[in-house]
């Protein structure tokens, strides 16, 4: 597979400077908030930005490279660029905005994304879903090295979503070419992605499969940008485990070695829920009021006193849960990592 990479790219902007060197021979995604510089990196690749110092190669061919005065314009870089709106064209047809770089016959890929159908519908006639893979199928007609993705989901309602993210994933894994997309969406990431790098105020804080940003975040953002509760306290550190007083006095154990002050993150499917004191190996307890119960498609956030588990809609209705009503938290130390 053709590899693109990124060496040492510097883009001055309106807060901060954004720094970044890595390599893409897959499917990466890049997650972070609004604002981190995630979109000015698809466009500093494509050739629609230009940065103040650094290098930016594809399968070996210079696309630019400061230090020598080189900068190829958007044209001459093979590159397939999905916008987060999709910026189809109103004025034409399925069939011509695919066809609109002439490089291939829209025949394609109006099978190959299962929308022959549509060929002579304008973009306003078009499902969210549709759109997109509408400008999917433009992007590759261009017969593209690289394929980058802005917010590729963000346009959807969460009932397509899920769908429309599934056939992504699929179209991503047989392309053959590397892919970067962005997004503000660490589970979107995660199913779409091989690896995943969380930039924050233009810096890349870490990279790697999703799993092991998960298991081993690299600090607190990481950690909490990944779905972890992050709980804030006084360690100190005895008999081979580490005993954290939280904020509000609740004290919660950890294997992590620790002392002094320390941020612990727990991630929700850790946690187990239960309106009885649970009778099992779990050594830490909270027992507080239901702050709030809120659904993730098929999943049930319920914030308990400083924490919030994920159970099923099953189990919610099995412990008949309600805001306000008293439970329990419990998780293993072994669940829990220190982070700062």
């Amino acid at each position: 597979m053709a590899a693109l990479a990124l060496e040492e790219i510097v883009v001055p902007l309106r807060t901060f400077t954004l720094r970044l060197t890595f390599a893409v021979d897959s499917a990466i995604a890049l997650v972070g908030p609004s604002g981190a510089g995630k979109t000015t990196v698809l466009r500093a690749i494509a050739g629609l930005v230009r940065p103040e110092s650094g290098r930016i190669t594809s399968n070996g061919e210079v696309w630019f490279d400061a230090a020598m005065d080189v900068s190829l314009p958007p044209d001459r870089r093979r590159v397939g660029l999905v916008f987060q709106d999709y910026a189809l064209f109103p004025h034409l047809s399925v069939r011509q905005n695919i066809e609109y770089a002439r490089h291939r016959s829209a025949d394609e890929y109006l099978d190959r994304f299962s929308i022959r159908h549509l060929e002579r519908a304008r973009p306003s006639d078009l499902s969210g879903g549709e759109r997109q893979r509408v400008a999917l199928a433009r992007a590759l007609a261009r017969e593209p090295d690289v394929l980058l993705l802005d917010e590729p989901l963000s346009a959807l309602d969460a009932h397509t979503k899920a769908g429309v993210r599934a056939e992504l994933h699929d179209v991503l894994r047989g392309l053959g070419i590397p892919v970067l997309l962005v997004t503000h969406d660490f589970e979107d990431a995660a199913a779409l992605a091989d690896r995943v790098g969380v930039i924050v105020a233009g810096e890349l804080r870490q990279i790697g499969a999703p799993g092991d940003l998960v298991a081993q975040p690299s600090d607190s953002f990481v950690a909490s940008f990944t779905g972890a509760n992050l709980l804030n306290g006084y360690g100190e550190r005895a008999d081979g485990v580490t005993r954290v007083r939280l904020l509000d006095g609740t004290v919660v154990t950890t294997a992590d070695e620790a002392q002094g002050e320390v941020v612990l993150a727990v991630y929700p499917w850790d946690i187990t829920v239960s309106t009885v004191v649970p009778n099992d190996s779990a050594m830490n307890l909270i027992n507080a009021p239901i702050r709030r119960i809120a659904e993730f498609g098929n999943r049930i956030r319920v914030t308990i006193g400083p924490v919030s588990a994920e159970i099923t809609e099953e189990s919610l209705r099995r412990l008949g849960l309600e805001v306000g009503q008293s439970v329990y938290a419990s998780f293993k130390a072994t669940g829990t990592r220190v982070v700062a």
